[in-house]
């Protein structure tokens, strides 16, 4: 089984930077916006809002990480293709998809990381969460909890970074000591690597690879 993990954020606080670390051989990404990446370095991507050329891309990916950025216009491009259309279905079709997309996520090889990043949202309360489209995500199915992994990205004093608990007004979690500090470097290449250690996560070689597909 795979492993999904939720990453959340305001616009322009380092989102999609902190996929700078990555090599090129570690993570192949799909970019939902088609928006250039914040940073020079080249990684490999597909740009797309597709769900079933995105199922497809998650099928075929040989990365052991694959990142969904940003996977809060996959809702937000359906809802606009479809604002015409008169009646609630279109909503239960739009969080029909991104719920089928997370379970297929999940059901990957044991290898995968599978990383959607999206844009945050507040309640009147001033709770924040990922944010979505509709009412039926947030009220019948809270898409945090089919996450055992939620960061937020913040920035304090200039600094860009990602907070791992829960602050008691947000949906961040991650497993008991998984990270020792509320605040870590805005490093997805480096929060990736901490995650396998702790669950050991291990990517097959080559020759492992080749045998299973046999």
């Amino acid at each position: 089984m795979g492993t999904v993990v939720m990453i959340y954020g305001q616009s322009g606080t380092g989102k999609s930077s902190s996929l700078r670390n990555f090599e090129p051989n570690q993570v192949g990404i799909i970019n939902v916006s088609g928006k250039p990446m914040p940073f020079r370095k080249k990684l490999p991507y597909i740009a797309t809002d597709d769900y079933t050329r995105i199922m497809n891309t998650l099928h075929a990916a040989k990365a052991p990480s694959i990142v969904i950025d940003d996977a809060t216009y996959l809702m937000v491009d359906e809802f606009m293709r479809n604002a015409k259309t008169p009646g609630y279905q279109k909503f239960t079709d739009m969080a029909k998809n991104f719920f089928d997309l997370i379970e297929i996520a999940r059901r990957l090889p044991d290898e995968k990381i599978v990383y959607f990043i999206g844009h945050s949202d507040r309640d009147p309360e001033g709770n924040e969460k990922f944010k979505t489209i509709g009412k039926l995500l947030d009220e019948k199915v809270t898409l945090e909890g089919k996450f055992t992994i939620v960061l937020k990205t913040v920035v304090q004093d200039g600094k860009y970074m990602f907070q791992t608990h829960n602050s008691g007004a947000d949906t961040v979690k991650s497993p008991i000591e998984m990270f020792k500090d509320d605040l870590i470097d805005n490093d997805l290449a480096a929060v990736d690597k901490v995650i396998r250690e702790y669950y050991d996560i291990q990517i097959p070689t080559k020759t492992e690879s080749e045998g299973k597909s046999k």
